[in-house]
């Protein structure tokens, strides 16, 4: 290629790949067309169905362009109506709810100056503000300056980071594998036990510690189980307790295990992925013992209302966390004098990272943390009504919950069971309001999760017509 046939060709290609920078002008018309497509989304969240499934479709990506209101026309039809809609109030089935606007208006700044965040020497500012947003979870949790964090997508990947560590902590490897011994309760996330096979924990012995009749888990058997594996020759290395468990909303006696741990030298972890934040509210002594945790995971996207794909882990053992996490790189060098601590990546298997940081710190900043404490008591009181009001059709509930979750079922007189499945069914196929069930106790039960911040009295009002209506059928 000669150097005339290169400079074409370059030229060429430059007015091709040019077109990924628009224009101010495009930028604006861009910009129109999306915040229309999301203030119609929001402003039709009321009259909106909360559920309806379809197969998918008209989403394959072929290399042709094609105009943006065609794009939103699709994106509408085939993903924001249908399934699950996370964003509306009357989603009651699984924890997440809503997104509020000020995690959006910060994830697009973030995507659009795109700071790398994962390492404090790339961007000093986007790693400290992940830092200061960990700070300030520490001073939430009680949790001593001298411990780390950070943030990740969620409570699966922060439960994995946590576990890496008190895995190295407790150097179990190679052969102390299979004497080693897990305690979780019986309502434990799925997450913890897809953690430990990941981070090659598959072959420890886990033993399922039973619950009281309000669903925490009964610390006096995990003593006893504790003391029995010692007696047995094994190695007792970590309890996993729920502040907030996904089926019912139970919160564990953290004190009691906190205790129970320290005493026998486990590793002591909490999962209060779902219920941490409600700490902030009248529930606090609900968290006693919280702070005596050797790790601990929460999520934002839950607690906090933000879009999904923010989880937090905090660890006390520095030195553990490192381990699991930090190291070197040739073409990394000029950030190898920095404080270890000061960038995310040490402390995460993530390098490359979504700046997560700014979902959270942009909302605190912009509402202050009243607006999200009186939310989160506001579900706690619409949870209370909720059951109020199912009481008055004649359905049977699980105890009172610790937080926000409560499950239910209607006591037809035969096949209670099937005609439970019965009318989840028919709840489902109306969509009005999404619920979800679920099995405890060996029965067949519909389940309800008020944490969306726009939950409100007349979504539960809502959601009881709906069911009352779908009963009916069922009789």
């Amino acid at each position: 290629m000669t150097k005339e046939e290169l400079l074409n060709k370059l030229k060429e290609l430059n007015r091709i790949s040019s077109k990924l920078e628009l224009s101010s002008t495009e930028r604006k018309e861009v910009f129109e067309s999306i915040s229309g497509y999301t203030e119609r989304f929001i402003s039709t969240l009321d009259s909106s169905r909360a559920f309806s499934q379809k197969p998918a479709g008209r989403l394959a990506v072929t290399g042709d362009r094609m105009p943006l209101a065609e794009i939103l026309d699709i994106y509408q039809k085939e993903v924001a109506e249908n399934g699950i809609n996370a964003a509306s109030g009357k989603h009651l089935g699984y924890i997440p709810g809503g997104g509020i606007f000020a995690g959006a208006i910060a994830d697009f700044i973030a995507a659009v100056t795109n700071p790398f965040a994962g390492v404090y020497y790339a961007s000093p500012g986007a790693a400290s503000i992940e830092n200061e947003v960990v700070n300030w979870l520490k001073s939430v949790f009680s949790f001593p300056a001298g411990s780390v964090g950070c943030l990740s997508s969620g409570g699966s990947v922060s439960t994995l980071i946590a576990f890496t560590a008190a895995r190295d902590k407790h150097r179990v490897k190679n052969e102390a594998v299979r004497k080693s011994v897990v305690y979780l309760g019986e309502q434990v996330h799925h997450s913890t036990q897809k953690a430990l096979r990941i981070i090659g924990l598959e072959d420890v012995l886990i033993r399922y510690v039973p619950l009281d009749d309000q669903h925490r888990m009964r610390a006096d058997v995990l003593a006893t189980q504790i003391e029995k594996d010692c007696n047995r020759g094994l190695n007792p290395f970590l309890v996993v307790a729920t502040a907030g468990t996904t089926d019912t909303g139970a919160v564990d006696p953290l004190n009691d295990i906190a205790n129970i741990a320290e005493q026998s030298r486990l590793w002591f972890h909490v999962d209060a992925a779902y219920g941490g934040f409600y700490i902030l509210t009248s529930r606090n002594q609900l968290f006693n013992g919280i702070e005596r945790a050797d790790s601990l995971i929460t999520d934002p996207h839950k607690g906090l209302f933000l879009p999904y794909g923010v989880g937090a882990v905090l660890i006390k053992d520095k030195a553990s966390a490192l381990q699991s996490n930090y190291y070197e790189a040739n073409y990394m060098q000029d950030a190898a004098a920095e404080e270890l601590i000061l960038s995310p990546a040490n402390l995460s298997p993530e390098l490359t990272r979504h700046f997560r940081g700014l979902r959270v710190w942009l909302p605190l900043l912009l509402h202050g943390i009243e607006p999200f404490k009186s939310c989160l008591e506001e579900k706690l009181l619409l949870t209370k009504y909720f059951r109020i009001r199912l009481a008055e059709l004649g359905f049977n509930m699980g105890p009172e919950p610790h937080l926000s979750v409560s499950y239910f079922w209607y006591p037809f007189e035969q096949d209670t069971d099937q005609k439970n499945r019965q009318l989840m069914d028919a709840i489902h196929h109306d969509g009005e309001v999404f619920l979800s069930s679920s099995v405890i106790n060996n029965r067949f039960v519909i389940r309800v999760a008020i944490n969306s911040f726009r939950t409100k009295k007349e979504t539960v009002d809502r959601s009881i017509e709906m069911i009352e209506r779908c009963v009916k059928d069922i009789k």
